[in-house]
This record gives C-alpha cells, structure tokens and sequence, in this order.
C-alpha cells in the first residue's frame, strides 16, 4: 500500500508544519537519522557512515549477545574507500568497477535499513601525512572526480543516495575544526573544488556534506560562497547539504549559509530555543527556514520514493553472506594492489612445487583490514595474510612464522582472548546509574561485546542518568606463559583491576593523547606474569564524567572538558625483547627458500584526528626488512598501507607489492598476486617520496595560528615533482605486471570550432599490445601541456586515462579517450570564471607520468570563457 507521504506536495506540508517541527527537522535525532513528524505522516530515514564500509546505526557498540537477546549484525568492510581505503580503489584506475562497487555498497547499506550512504570522499592527497588520506582517491583532481562520479552513479543508480565529502579542503586532520585552509583562487578551483565538480557534472551526487573547517576564514558549513554561490548557483546542486558531524558551529550562519541539516543529534545549535530567539532578533527569517526544511523533505521524499520498502519497513539492520559477494570483495582487492618492484622477475611465486616460506611481520596474522576512525569497524569476517598465504600454496609447502618486531600504536586488542563470568566469548558490559554522589547505583542494561574498543557515541541504553558508569567483567586466557603488558585507554576515566588488584589507574591523573580524535589520554600501561592456560579475572571500571580540573598531567585541565567522545580500549600482548626478536626472524629468513615481510602501517597510525608525524614505518620494521633481506635476497614485501611510506631499503629487497587496505578478503587478494591466480593491474594513484622533506606541502601542513598555508598552490603531487626535478620513491601512475605492454598508433580526432567551450571536442585514440605471454590488464595515461600564455600551470595534468582489462598474451586492443572543455582550461581569477586560451595543446600518453612516449597537440584558435558547468 503506497503511503500518502510519496505523493504529497511538498510546498504543502511545508505550509502545514508548525515552527518548531520546521525547527526539528533541520536538527536529528540520534546519530543516524532525520527527524520524523508522525502527525503528517513523515518519516525518517537512515544514514550510514563510509567511505569504505557500512556502519550500522549502532556499530561504535561492538554488541554479540545483547542480554535481551537482540543481536547485532556487523557489515563486510568493503576494500575501497576506505575503507577501503580509496586509494586502494583509486589503484584499479577503473570506472567500472568503482562503479559496480557504488551498486554492492548501495545493497548493502540497504541491508542495514540505510538509505543514505555517507561517501564518497573526494578531497585530495595533499599530503600523504594527512591522517584521512587513506579516505581519499588520490593527489590528481581529475583521477579523483572522474572516479566519485563512477562511485556516486553506482550508488544511486541501486537507489541509495550518496553523499559526497567533505566539502571543501578537509586535507589534513590538524587542527582541524578551526583551521583555516589558505589557497589561491586557482588552487581552490582546480585543484581542490574540481573533484567536486566533476563528480556534480557526470552524476549529480544526492548530498554534500560540508568540511570541520574554514576556507577564506569562514567555516564551510557556513560558508555562502561555497554553500549557495557556487554549489547551488554555479553548479546548479538540487539536493541536501549535511554538516559533518559535530561540525556545525552556530545558529544563524550556517542556516543562512545553506547548511540543510545539523548532525548528528540531538541538534546542539539547532534547538527551539535557540532558533526561535534567532528569528526573533531577524538574524533568521521564516523564508529562510522553510527554504531548509523544503530541501531537506524534499530529499526524505525522494529517498522514501526509491526505498518505500526500507523507508516504511521494520528498521532492522541484517546481514548478507554469498560466494559472489566474498567472490566480488576478492576481485575489488586484488585490482588494487600494485607491483612496485620484481626483480630477477621473483614474483609470481611458483604454483607447482613445494616452497618452502617464511612469513616475517607484525601484520601478518593481524586483521588489518581498513584505516581508522570512522572507518573502523568489526567486520564478519577477516582472512588474514597468513591465512590467505597458507591456502594458497602448493601442497607440501613448508611455512614458517615470526613477527620480527611489534609496530602497534596501541596494545592488540584482547576480545579473541575473553570469555564472560559465565563462559561466553567476549566480555560482559553492564550499565549502571549514577547516585547523588555520583557513585555507581542501579544497574540499567547488560551486554556481551566480543571487541575490546568500547565507544559509546551512537548507542546508549534507555534509564541512564546524565552521568553514568559501565563495568567491563571477562576471563582472560592467554597460550602462552609470559610477562603480559596491559594497556587502557579513555575517554572519561578508567581502572582496570586483574584478579581483584588495581593494575592500572586512567581516572585521578590522565595524560592527553589522541585517542578517540583527540579527546582521550594516552595508554596507560602496566605489565603481569600470566600462566599459559590459567585465565586471570579483569574488571575495567569506566565513567563518562572527566578527570578533575588540572589532574592531567601536564596540568592543562584539557580532559577536565566535557567531550563529545565516550569511550575506553583494552589491549594487551606479551612483552618480546626486540633485539632477540629480530636475530630469530633473521634465522627464520636464513634457511627459507623465499621470505615475504607483511608489514605497513594500521588504523591506529592511519586514522581521522590526527596526522602521521613521519613517513617512517612504525616500530623497527625498516630494520627487520632489511636484516631479513640481507640473509636472503630472495625477500618480498607486502605493505598494507593507505597512502606512503619510506622505503630506505629498497635497494635490498627484490619485490615489493604495495596492498593498501584490502578489506575482508585482504589475505586472499595478497595470496591471488604472489601466486600468480591475479596478474596485477593496480597502478599508483599519488607520486610516493623518497623522504618527508620531498611532500610538496612539507613545511606546509601545520597550523600556524590557525591557517594552513597551501603555498604550494596548483603544485600538489606529481605537478611539484615535476616542476621541482625531484625524483619520486615511484612516479604518480606507476605499477607493473607479469607481462610487459607498448602503446603505439597515437591518434588525436579534435573538433575544435564551435559556438561555445561545449562544443569542443578531442577523441584520443592508442593501440595497446600485450608482448608477454601472460593474460595482463594495462592502464592508458593522457596528460595535457597548456600553451605559454604568461599564465603559470603544471607542465602535465592527467586528463583522461581508460583501462585495457585481461588482454591476452599477444594480442592487441583499441582504445579512445575523450576530452571536454576541461581538459583544456584553468580558472580566470580576474574573470570569476575559466578559460581556454588560444595556442598549441600537447597530449602525452603512456603507462605513468614519467614514462610518455607518445606526443602530438593541436591548436585552438579562438579563446573560450565561462561560469559554472
């Protein structure tokens, strides 16, 4: 039965809502959804976090066996975007497939009775340092337009409405909800607003969502110029604008702005207190707030129009489990990875006879599988490489294990360890009340979590007091009788106690850290002797009120403020003599036929809230790897990673794959490449450095008083190097294969006269040849010189790239490029708009950005100029 509400005139109820339901609907309610009004039939509807996974509405609650029975169904953690990381995604340089992996996610967000993706992320790597840029594609505007509007189509073409982040210049994590990101006008344009704008142009995301913090001094989510000017008025944007979450700062300015929808809930500006006394001052007016609440209905409707069946149903989150789904996460993950070096042509590694492997690393047999923040998340499953590994090799392979070192930021989560007081796996969470005297009371509801990372944002039970308290209660049992280092970290405060003994205390005195984006302590850590097999009791206490003012330990009084983050981590793992650790590994390497290290970085170095501090690997992986590669030189390294790395020992290894984030399937895709069931096709999507000192924005990436200088303008990634003559660790686009390819045949098809810059036109055509033996897929890269006009632009610009997939050996294909307008013009900031000059355009194809063997240009002989799309 249709409800009334899809075919209502929205104007109509528009008029029929009273001022504080208008008021309540540009606010929320909780964490994930809009606002219903039951009395004119107007539902809410659900949003799910991204880029590379879905949350359910309750994931930062890590919940296995509610006491109520009410379980919690996890998602699979897709291996792009980040969650994949996007940059694993962007490796495929494919459209299609980002597209068909749009449709998988919108299937899946549906699953979870979602109906609105929050994703993709379009910002640019400006530097490979930023905490979040593992979230985005890739340093090039054009590579990274091109493939939002891929996933954007994907998405809603399945009827889930993307929303497109974070808008603009969210390119760093520092500081970032105050920073104000200082750039040109051109900068602005055609570096950092062009994904946006590509992806506007080719698929009309449904939603943006606005970035912490502030361009030309003002906040985006109340920024008209961005907002209203050029979103709406230049681009011709129709649909909602979301601020992030908790990243709307005031009343009246972001409403006035164009900021559609405050998140999450409940609304902290947006209350009827605070609105109706802003429209009784006139710094609101009741136009302006119906023009709100008619964007924001008019969006509910249309996504109750494509999902009436989620939008109208039982609200319950499930789950979904097929081969084609582990089959399609497996081929996503696989496409990404990219082969940086093969020497003595070392890879693949034989699929026939017995090998004999050591397999070196701290990720080996962990479960990395996305960044962090909020792309973390607990997914169904996890092969790990060691796992992948095993299965993939030949029967009778002999395979070895060491860690080599440790590289964690915080102790390894302990859940795999914990059974409840009464022998379920996990740990019990019972919520408790607080008395007059703040004291825990009355116990409210309880809980079995099968993870050690409590956050308590999005889901608390009903019946607690405005400040309350949870115990944590579980058997812990660890294989192996050692000295075990314990690790807490809070936000709030936090004991833990192991058999009935304080072991350690983060409640009286608390040191900051950036636990939980910044607003919690570091770990604190204590050390025990444990007995393999005997399980030890452990109690961790935890509280959402702060410390007392001035008890953190640098005396700033920081953690005495409320935070808008709740939460506590448990780690623990035996503590290992490093230099003893390293000597085994390097024996372990001595007597293997092959060593592959599985190393990199994880969500606690890779995460929103915080920057890398260096491109260095974390722990004593640089010297492992190249202890390791000096016993045997037959080593290959595997580093999971969302952005670069330094690689100072290079020159000692003979393959390396760069694997990125991976997903579900992570081990599976590692095995696929080293055994040669995938020949890989993935190439680099931002130029890696060979030291911190090389970043374009080295130097540049910090607050300073409250601005971040983008001083290196239009010259981000491979445009710096370039202009620069410094070499990369490995050029932007590169990657290599199990076969080697030519291009050859350039041919350039332009028509260039016309009325206007629509009408302008390039068909770029290339023949490719696969001259190896082995079925290969080969990225095609066309890149643009501007004619010397007086106006400085970059020596290259990627403007168009396709992918030849599974080419057999031998064999030859065809492909064509086509260039707009675009490809062709920069932003005129004395005109307010862009412009093609008249001259001499070069095209340059070839496998990456420093490899371009073939050339031709064509001249356009009248200039073009306009505004808009």
């Amino acid at each position: 039965m249709a409800h009334p509400f899809l075919d209502a005139n929205i104007p109509d109820l528009v008029r029929k809502l009273k001022v504080e339901e208008k008021i309540s609907l540009l606010g929320a309610p909780n964490w994930w959804n809009t606002t219903p009004i039951p009395r004119l039939g107007i539902p809410s509807i659900r949003m799910s976090d991204g880029p590379n996974v879905i949350f359910a509405p309750f994931s930062f609650l890590p919940l296995l066996i509610p006491a109520q029975g009410r379980s919690r169904l996890v998602s699979f953690c897709w291996p792009h975007l980040p969650a994949q990381c996007a940059t694993a995604l962007a490796s495929t340089f494919d459209p299609e497939l980002v597209t068909r992996a749009g449709g998988f996610l919108a299937q899946e967000a549906k699953i979870k009775s979602s109906v609105v993706l929050l994703a993709p992320t379009c910002n640019i790597q400006r530097t490979p340092l930023g905490g979040r840029a593992f979230e985005s594609f890739s340093e090039d505007p054009h590579l990274s337009g091109t493939l939002a509007a891929a996933y954007v189509n994907g998405l809603q073409a399945q009827g889930v409405a993307a929303t497109i982040k974070h808008f603009v210049g969210n390119d760093q994590e520092v500081e970032r909800t105050a920073v104000d990101s200082v750039m040109s006008d051109r900068a602005l344009r055609e570096i950092y607003l062009y994904p946006f704008m590509l992806a506007q142009r080719l698929a009309q995301p449904a939603a943006y969502m606005t970035s912490y913090g502030r361009i030309k001094g003002t906040h985006c989510s109340e920024n008209k110029e961005l907002l209203t000017n050029i979103l709406r008025g230049e681009w011709g944007f129709k649909g909602v604008v979301i601020s992030d979450w908790f990243g709307t700062y005031g009343v009246d300015q972001p409403i006035n702005a164009g900021l559609d929808l405050e998140m999450p809930g409940p609304a902290k500006w947006r209350t009827t207190q605070l609105v109706l006394y802003c429209l009784s001052s006139q710094k609101l007016f009741t136009s302006t707030i119906d023009e709100r609440v008619t964007n924001l209905l008019t969006f509910v409707q249309e996504s109750a129009k494509r999902n009436p069946e989620i939008v109208f149903g039982d609200g319950v989150e499930r789950s979904r489990d097929s081969p084609l789904v582990r089959q399609f996460c497996r081929e996503l993950a696989s496409e990404g990875i990219v082969l940086l070096k093969n020497d003595r042509c070392l890879l693949p590694l034989c699929q026939g006879a017995p090998i004999k492997l050591a397999i070196i690393g701290p990720n080996a047999k962990e479960r990395v599988i996305s960044g962090g923040g909020s792309a973390a998340l607990k997914a169904t499953y996890v092969v790990t490489p060691w796992q992948g590994i095993n299965d993939a090799a030949p029967p009778g392979s002999i395979i070895q294990y060491h860690v080599g070192c440790y590289a964690h930021k915080y102790l390894p989560t302990l859940e795999t360890y914990l059974q409840t007081p009464h022998g379920k796996p996990g740990w019990l969470c019972t919520f408790y009340t607080h008395d007059e005297n703040g004291d825990p009371s009355k116990p409210v509801a309880d809980f079995i979590l099968n993870d050690t990372r409590v956050k308590l944002n999005d889901f608390l039970p009903k019946g607690l007091t405005q400040t309350w308290s949870i115990k944590l209660e579980g058997k812990l049992t660890i294989d192996k009788g050692c000295l075990f280092e314990l690790g807490l970290t809070v936000a709030g405060r936090a004991k833990l106690w192991v058999d009935n003994t304080l072991v350690i205390d983060n409640w009286t005195k608390q040191t900051p850290g950036d636990f939980f984006y910044g607003q919690g302590t570091i770990e604190e850590k204590a050390c025990i002797q444990l007995d393999a097999g005997k399980p030890v009791d452990v109690l961790v206490l935890y509280t959402n009120t702060a410390a007392p003012d001035g008890d953190d330990e640098k005396g700033e009084g920081r953690l005495s403020q409320p935070a808008l983050m709740r939460g506590v981590r448990l780690g623990g793992c035996e503590k290992i003599d490093g230099e003893q650790a390293i000597g085994e590994a390097v024996a372990l390497a001595k007597e293997a036929d092959t060593v592959i290290f599985i190393g990199g970085l994880t969500p606690e170095w890779e995460s929103e809230g915080f920057d890398r501090p260096s491109l260095q690997l974390p722990g004593r992986q640089d010297e492992v790897i190249k202890r390791v590669a000096q016993a045997n030189p037959r080593t290959v390294v595997c580093i999971q990673a969302g952005s670069a790395v330094s690689m100072p020992w290079i020159g000692d290894i003979c393959a390396l794959l760069q694997t990125w984030y991976l997903g579900n399937e992570t081990g599976n895709a590692i095995a696929d490449v080293l055994f040669g069931k995938v020949n890989p096709g993935g190439r680099l999507p931002l130029s890696f450095p060979i030291r911190k000192e090389d970043i374009p924005a080295y130097l540049n990436d910090k607050s300073e008083h409250g601005k971040i200088h983008y001083r290196e303008d239009l010259f981000v990634g491979y445009k710096y190097y370039q202009a620069r003559g410094i070499a990369p660790l490995f050029p932007f686009g590169y990657g290599l294969s199990y076969t080697t390819f030519s291009f050859y045949n350039l041919g350039v098809a332009a028509s260039l006269e016309g009325p206007d810059a629509d009408s302008l036109h390039v068909d770029v055509t290339v023949e490719v040849k696969n001259e190896g033996d082995v079925v290969g897929s080969a990225v095609v890269q066309l890149y643009i010189s501007l004619p010397e006009t007086g106006v400085t632009t970059p020596n290259l610009q990627l403007k168009g790239f396709t992918k030849v997939r599974n080419l057999d050996g031998g064999a030859s294909s065809s492909v064509t490029m086509h260039l707009d307008k675009y490809a062709f013009s920069y932003w005129d900031e004395r005109k307010y708009g862009w412009e093609i000059s008249v001259g001499k355009y070069n095209l340059h194809v070839g496998s990456h950005s420093e490899n371009l063997a073939l050339h031709d240009s064509f001249t356009i002989e009248r200039p073009y100029s306009w505004n808009g799309l």
